[in-house]
This record gives structure tokens, sequence and C-alpha cells, in this order.
């Protein structure tokens, strides 16, 4: 009930005759009234909704053998005395899960008021207990790594890859990253999360450790001297390049010290592939099997197998068709392949492993969100995502965890790094938060997440940067709690799909459903073909609208079997949804065997 404003005056004035009544009494009455225990006062906290708020609804728990407690007239009957009582707005709204009973103030309540009403409530024996309708936000907070203002890779709004604001759905825990790289030296910033890893590299002019393959993936230094890696390449010393792209996925957070990980959840396992003058691809190829979990000969079986393998590395030339079989084996393993576009500033067609099939390539941008000058770019980039560009200021840069030593370890350090190799790490990282916040999720739908929830790159981009600029908070949003509800619509009706011709469609008819399509609607695609880089696949929603899935590219492989995720969540799913598929080049003929939606 609400109290009118003549019954409000009517108590304020009865309020007022008594003190005035009071003030003309005897001094003796007078004693004794101030003698009288005076109640409790009521905590602040039982008065604010959030902190310096005033709650504007009360939660009253009554006891259970009170007629309030089970009679929503009884409540509400309570709810209008406790009004006359304090001449407030006191309304019964609903009966809780708990059975409590949700009373609404008012939005004009002041401190004072809601004070009068809880203790009205507190007064009452009836009543186990009367809290305040806390209101409650995100619990998103900043890391207190010392060096996480610098991070603006995480958390910018202009270019930044909208981090933080996954955390609060999930942290990567669960998930171990693969860092196949130069191995790992000690970091404290890193050291709770890192798992047993594995040397790979067997020639020992390239090792510098002394030894070939072993357990111990340490870093000891990938240094050398002029010419030593090729007629006119000068010195350099040692890089920690693993050790740097390893704090990027999953430096420890909350710490007190240094930076802030993406997937400071995660684990990381070491592989040491590279070492003096980089690394050979038959010790990368085992690598990427054992990191997987296949078997490698003579190496022991990897106890901690990784859903996510980066590889910030690469070299000239096209997939060569040994290593496109040891990624492919580690997709069939339910394993990600997050490689680095590369850093010369040319088609990404160009260097490998970024051209091989079923990787997610990643290109760099810069602080600005446009593709960092050095970035190499093209049609099978899949994401962008920040990699710096430290011309004018390291503050520019990629910061991460490093070592002070030039040629072997010496005292760990954090530095800024600019590179492809910098933004593959980002993105690996989301795919750990994706893997943790979704166990079901196969690397085909992990890339499709990434893809389909991009944002346009804020700057400019050059010959081709993939589908935009990752964001974290919106992929994991889009995949969290689960990638369906297990209902499936499907077309096993195989249709040709004609030689450089028109497109063709094929129908699904969805029904039974009520509201929108889920956020992350799975589309499954079983397509023979003999060149599938001539394919473009469109999903068509029943409005007509359509949601690219794959476009032409420079792809000799066979067929399209995967499963694509789509954010559908702005369509009605009921109706009549369509796969469209267009051959666009010469040669090749193909058919769609059949295909599906699973909400």
């Amino acid at each position: 009930m609400r109290t009118s404003p003549e019954l409000r005056r009517k108590l304020i004035s009865v309020a007022v005759v008594s003190a005035a009544l009071l003030t003309a009494a005897p001094a003796s009455v007078a004693i004794a009234q101030e003698s009288a225990p005076r109640p409790a006062a009521v905590p602040t906290a039982q008065t604010e909704a959030a902190p310096g708020a005033t709650a504007e609804r009360l939660i009253v728990g009554y006891k259970s053998g009170a007629t309030e407690a089970k009679s929503n007239k009884a409540a509400e009957a309570d709810a209008e005395a406790k009004a006359e009582k304090t001449g407030e707005d006191v309304d019964f709204q609903r009966r809780l899960g708990t059975g409590a009973a949700l009373v609404d103030l008012g939005v004009d309540t002041t401190r004072a008021s809601v004070a009068d009403v809880v203790a009205q409530y507190q007064a009452d024996p009836q009543v186990a207990y009367v809290v305040p309708d806390r209101l409650n936000k995100p619990t998103a907070v900043t890391p207190n790594d010392t060096d996480y203002s610098k991070q603006w890779d995480l958390f910018e709004s202009t270019a930044g890859m909208n981090v933080p604001a996954a955390w609060d759905t999930t942290t990567g825990s669960g998930v171990t990253v693969a860092v196949i790289d130069t191995g790992y030296v000690t970091h404290s910033d890193l050291a709770a999360n890192i798992v047993g890893g594995y040397d790979f590299i067997s020639d020992t002019a390239v090792s510098v450790d002394g030894n070939g393959r072993d357990s111990n993936p340490a870093d000891p230094g990938d240094w050398y001297n002029a010419n030593e890696c090729g007629t006119g390449i000068p010195a350099s010393t040692s890089s920690w390049h693993g050790t740097h792209v390893a704090g990027t996925i999953a430096a420890a957070t909350h710490n007190g010290k240094g930076i802030a990980g993406i997937a400071y959840g995660a684990k990381i396992s070491p592989v040491r592939v590279l070492g003096k003058c980089g690394g050979y691809d038959s010790d990368i190829i085992d690598a990427i099997t054992w990191a997987s979990g296949g078997t490698v000969s003579g190496v022991p079986a990897n106890t901690n197998v990784a859903k996510v393998i980066n590889m910030s590395l690469g070299g000239g030339g096209a997939c060569s068709t040994a290593t496109q079989s040891a990624i492919t084996g580690a997709v069939n393993r339910g394993t990600s392949v997050v490689v680095a576009a590369g850093n010369e500033n040319q088609n990404v067609s160009n260097s490998s492993p970024a051209n091989c099939n079923n990787v997610i390539s990643v290109a760099a941008t810069n602080r600005a969100g446009s593709r960092a000058s050095y970035s190499n770019f093209g049609s099978l980039v899949d994401i962008s995502a920040p990699g710096g560009e430290t011309r004018t200021s390291s503050a520019n840069g990629i910061l991460s965890t490093l070592n002070s030593g030039t040629k072997t370890p010496s005292s760990e350090n954090y530095a800024a790094y600019q590179g492809t190799s910098m933004a593959t790490p980002h993105v690996a990282g989301l795919a750990a938060l994706l893997k943790s916040a979704n166990s079901a999720l196969t690397p085909a739908q992990i890339e499709s997440a990434i893809k389909a929830n991009a944002r346009a790159l804020p700057g400019t981009c050059s010959g081709g940067c993939g589908a935009g600029l990752a964001d974290a908070a919106k992929t994991v949003q889009a995949v969290k709690g689960g990638t369906s509800t297990g209902t499936t619509f499907s077309s096993t009706t195989a249709v040709a799909v004609p030689d450089n011709g028109a497109a063709i469609e094929s129908p699904i008819s969805v029904t039974g459903r009520s509201g929108n399509a889920p956020s992350a609607l799975q589309v499954g695609v079983d397509i023979t073909h003999t060149y599938r880089g001539d394919l473009v696949i469109d999903l068509v929603a029943p409005d007509g609208s359509t949601y690219r899935l794959k476009s032409a590219a420079s792809d000799s492989a066979d067929d399209v079997r995967t499963t694509y995720t789509v954010n559908a969540s702005s369509e009605t799913a009921n109706g009549t949804w369509k796969l469209r598929v267009q051959d666009t080049s010469a040669q090749d003929t193909g058919t769609l065997n059949n295909w599906k939606l699973t909400f």
C-alpha cells in the first residue's frame, strides 16, 4: 500500500503534537522518558543497496511459524501495517523462492526512512531477518600487477582486445597451452603456471645446450655472432622469445607484480624447437604432434596435453605436406593451432606454417588499431590482434616477461616487443579462455567463434587482415554455457555445386523454437569438393540476412567438413534457413552432401 499525502500529513501532525506534549511534561516525566532503553540504531549496511546508494527494496524473512511466511495476503497486510507505523511507502511485491517477501519502498526513499522501516521489521517478533535487496554488478577487478597499466593491448578501448570483461566468465582454468618456441627461462611472474614440456631440438649446433632432445625445455639463449646464421646477417643477443610469448598468454595475475596474462588461469607447457639461428621443420613437426597428445618415437608420452598450440614462428614458402600432416593430426585430436602471420610485410601465402590449412593465422595491429607496418596480410589471415609498433615509443609495444641476459640467462625483467609473434599469443590466450568456458568446443568452433565475434579494425588495413580485431569479452560471451541445447535440424538432400556457376541453396525448416536463435548457433557443413578454396559459403536466415561462413581463398585441399559458430541472436529461430554455396573459379566441382543447424 502507498501511503497517501493526506495520511502522511496526519501522521506528521500527530508526531509534532506528541513532541510538544513531551516538551511540556513535568521534569520527572522527561527523566523517565530519557532513561528508557533506546532502540538500537540500524546499521548503514541495512539501508544501502550498494555503497552510497539508498535501498529501494527490502527482503523480509519471516519465522517458519508466522502466517506471513506462507500467506501473501498476510505479508501484504504486514507491509501495510509497517507503512502506517512509519509513514513510508511499503509495498509487498512478491514471494521469493526461499519463502522470503520482497517489499518495495519506492524511489523517493532516504537512508533515514529506510532505517525506520527496517527498525519496524526488526522489532516484529515474527520476522527472522530483514536485509536490503542489494544491487550486484560484474566482479571484474583491475589486476594489481604493477605494470598492468602499461598493457594497453588488453584493455584500451581503441585497439585493445577487451580482455578484462572476459575474466568475469573465465580465466582459462583447466586448459594447457603449448608454446612451441625457444623454451622457457625461469621467471617468477610465470613460474606458477609452468608445467612440463620438452626440448625437441635434435641438432646440437642449434640447441647450444650441449645435448639433443631431452625433457628439459630450458632456454639457454639463442644469441649468435655476425654471419654465423648466414652471410650478411648481423650479430644478435638472446631473445628469450618463448618466455615473452608465454607471459602474454598466462603470466601470473593479481600477484602484485609485473604483468597480467590473458588466460592467467591456464598452464603453459614450454616446447623447445628454436635455438641458434632458428629451428628445423622436422623438430617442429614432432613438437606439434607430441604437444597435442600424439606419439613421437623415442619421446615419453605427454602428460600435459595441450588444447591450444601457439607457434610464433615461421619461414618462407608454401606449407609442406609434412607440416600440414602434423597440424591436421593435432586439430583432429582437438587442439587449436594458432600461428603468426609473419613480419615481412608481404602476403601470408608466402609464409609457412601460417599458410597451412586448419590453423588460426594472426596478423598484428598497432596501438591505433591499424595493421602494423611489418605485419603480413592477405586472404589467408584469419584474425588480427595487438602486436605493437615501437618505431615512435616502446610504450606502444607489447610488454611481457623476459630476461636481462644478452647471451646466457641473467636476472628476470620485462620488456616491450613488437611482431606477429606478440599478436599470436593474444589469440592463443583467447582460445584458452574459450576452451575453459566451454570444454565441448572443437578447434573449428573456436576459430569460427573468434572470427564471428571480432570487431572491425578501428584503423586501416591494406591487403587483408582477416575478420577484424579479436574481442575477448564478446567471444567468451558468445560461447559460454554450452554450444547448444541439443536440438538439431538437418538436410540430407545432396545438391550439386556447379563449376564456376550460380550459387546453390539448400533449405532447412526450423519449427517449435521460441524466441531468437542462440549467440552460438552451430552450422555443420559436409561438402565434397576437389579445390575448396573456390568455395564461398553463407548461412541465410529466415529474413534474408546472410552470415559469411567461408570466403574464397588459395586453398587447394579437398572438401569442407566442419562446424561453424554464428552469432544469430538477432534472428528469429523459427522459419526457413538456407545454406548458400557457390564455386567461384573454373575446373572443379563438388556436392553439398548434408548440413545441419544445432540450437
